[in-house]
């Protein structure tokens, strides 16, 4: 199975800080372009990847600290999720992985149901209000608990993902995100930067009785969205739309086609602002990256799958998404509560289970990062088993058809309700 080589950090360093002054004459600036150089590298799916890589190197010389790996459990690991696939997708039409797909549950088109709505808006426009809303959607999505539930007018009750797709859509098309009331299908910097707290959780149904982990983080984490649309118009333009984004996209497609990579860079390029405090480097903030020992490991989790889910826009308007393996699995409970349930992974501390962990916990981190090198090698063997390559089913196909789906599987089969198996503390801005 192919393991992506590790890539050495710029300047061979690991983890790099700015050192105190007074600094010989030159120096100082020497480590501050290092340190800025460093941080762009966090910043990209490649470290993302050869992080998790060498953190399962670490496990395969039974050296990581927290889990130990068993490579005798990944081919019946393959084996489930190939049966997922196959009775999910029995002609492997599989779709992308993508907040697309939690608009359709239940049977229902909710995007089709909109066309009234889109008649007469250009391939552009429409591109730019599929940007409005999956950005704001995939930026609520993180774990919604167990207890939490959203009825649908006329329709069923969803929760989980699925629940809050609805719900986010739902919020969407009633205009919360804009600032033109006239115009509701969009997303502006001066409606989320006054977004109110009291209003999400109405528009989400929350209550004492149904309550959603995290809501006043995922409302804060709009405005903050709204505050970073407003400062960057070489972006988002005059009006901080997210839907301009598309236009900045557009522009660095060459003949008509645009690497994943390009999407994901310019997320967090304009995004990378809203997370709150997290680790920075030379001034630049560095996301969804975490501490493990004494090396910073990225994993940039909801804005991966928020390019994942920009891939059909584009691809609607007419660019064609390339290279979309070099993006990277998606760190996040259910894929890694895959590898927990079917043994692929155990825990050296039998307790863990039994205790609430904060996202920042060294055995979270390192949880996070065998998912995402196991993914790779789960990927590898399903391709193998279907005989197909990495065009034809790239990890964003083997993503929904797939692991996540496998890991909600065992999940359900292995405790009441499906919780995961580690019980993460979640603020509403990681899972």
């Amino acid at each position: 199975m192919r393991v992506p080589p590790p890539r050495p950090a710029p300047d061979g360093a690991l983890d790099r800080h700015p050192h105190p002054d007074p600094l010989p004459e030159g120096e100082g600036e020497e480590i501050r372009r290092s340190d800025a150089a460093q941080a762009a590298w966090l910043l990209t799916p490649g470290a993302v990847r050869t992080r998790a890589h060498e953190i399962l190197a670490l496990a395969e010389q039974d050296r990581a600290p927290h889990f130990t790996y068993r490579p005798e459990r990944l081919p019946p690991t393959v084996d489930y999720v190939l049966a997922t696939i196959r009775a999910n997708y029995p002609d492997l039409a599989i779709p992308f992985h993508s907040r697309w797909r939690h608009f359709g549950v239940g049977g229902v088109d909710r995007w089709g149901a909109l066309a009234q709505d889109l008649a007469g808006e250009s391939p552009a426009e429409i591109a730019r209000i599929r940007f409005d809303l999956a950005v704001t959607s995939v930026l609520l999505d993180a774990g919604a608990g167990a207890a939490w539930r959203y009825r649908e007018a006329g329709g069923g009750f969803y929760a989980r993902s699925e629940g809050l797709g609805v719900a986010s859509f739902h919020l969407f098309r009633a205009g919360l995100f804009s600032a033109d009331p006239h115009r509701k299908l969009r997303a502006e910097a001066a409606a989320l930067r006054r977004l109110d707290e009291a209003a999400l959780e109405a528009g989400m149904q929350v209550t004492a009785a149904n309550p959603l982990v995290g809501i006043a983080g995922r409302a804060a984490l709009l405005r903050r969205l709204g505050e970073a649309l407003a400062a960057q118009p070489a972006l988002f333009g005059a009006a901080g739309r997210i839907g301009n984004l598309f236009d900045h996209l557009a522009g660095q497609a060459v003949a008509g086609r645009l690497e994943a990579s390009s999407i994901l860079a310019a997320l967090l390029r304009g995004f990378g602002t809203i997370w709150p405090g997290r680790h920075d480097m030379a001034g630049i903030a560095l996301g969804d990256t975490w501490r493990h020992g004494d090396v910073l490991v990225p994993f940039h989790k909801l804005s991966q799958w928020l390019a994942y889910s920009l891939i059909e826009p584009l691809e609607a308007a007419g660019i064609a998404v390339t290279a979309i393996d070099g993006l990277t699995g998606l760190a996040e409970y259910r894929n890694g509560g895959l590898f927990l349930d079917l043994g692929v992974i155990v825990p050296r501390d039998a307790g863990l289970a039994h205790r609430v962990l904060a996202v920042d916990d060294e055995a979270v981190v390192e949880w996070r990062a065998l998912t995402v090198a196991l993914l790779d090698r789960v990927a590898d063997g399903v391709r193998a088993a279907l005989g197909m390559d990495a065009q034809s089913l790239p990890l964003a196909k083997v993503l929904e058809g797939g692991t996540w789906a496998a890991g909600r599987r065992i999940a359900a089969e292995t405790r009441p309700g499906g919780p995961p198996p580690l019980a993460i503390a979640s603020d509403g801005t990681v899972f």
